[in-house]
């Protein structure tokens, strides 16, 4: 899926398909998409695995590296044992620092952490079961917009268009942010596994 796939499944949903009279700008639809991102990356990050060195003798290590970073989710060291090791840990802005008993020695760490999804006009890092659920947020953000808009305008879509538009995107983005929340749960179910 691409930027421009994902406009236009907004578009659809939006019954807003004729080009030569859009009533949202392609600007405007992609700030939409940006937001539904937004939220989507809060409640279900793209799922990263990164291969850090440690430094001898330290308990902190630089995650700069980590960009887009939500968060850090777990942090292997000593890599490569079985059982594996998982390390207690802190995070401060690009620090992680490890509060388990092991210091670094020069090898290298494996930390599990959680970015934010992009979609642009080459590529996606959103799954292909949650494009739909990006469209209806984005939906619903650009109709919410468009209520905004019509407010305070004289209408030509009728006397209730503001609030035609202010109930579709309010119930759409509750629609949205319930069910957000449901794969954030099923996500959090499955980080919440015990190690040894």
């Amino acid at each position: 899926m691409t930027l421009t796939e994902m406009r236009g499944l907004v578009r659809r949903d939006l019954k807003d398909e004729d080009p030569s009279n859009y009533r949202w700008t392609d600007d405007e639809i992609d700030r939409a998409i940006q937001r539904a991102v937004a939220d989507l990356s809060r409640y279900v990050p793209k799922e990263e695995k990164a291969t850090i060195a440690t430094t001898d003798s330290s308990y902190e290590i630089d995650i700069s590296s980590l960009t887009g970073r939500v968060s850090v989710d777990k942090v292997e060291f000593p890599i490569d044992r079985h059982p594996r090791e998982f390390q207690r840990f802190t995070v401060y802005q690009d620090i992680l620092t490890l509060i388990g008993g092991y210091q670094g020695d020069g090898e290298d760490c494996y930390i599990y952490w959680s970015k934010v999804h992009t979609l642009d006009a080459a590529s996606s890092t959103i799954p292909a079961y949650l494009e739909d659920l990006v469209a209806l947020g984005a939906s619903a953000y650009a109709a919410l917009a468009q209520s905004q808009y019509h407010s305070d305008r004289a209408n030509t879509g009728g006397s209730d268009v503001d609030r035609d538009y202010t109930y579709w995107g309010r119930d759409a983005l509750s629609e949205f942010k319930r069910k957000l929340k449901a794969y954030g749960r099923n996500r959090k179910l499955k980080i919440g596994q015990f190690y040894t």
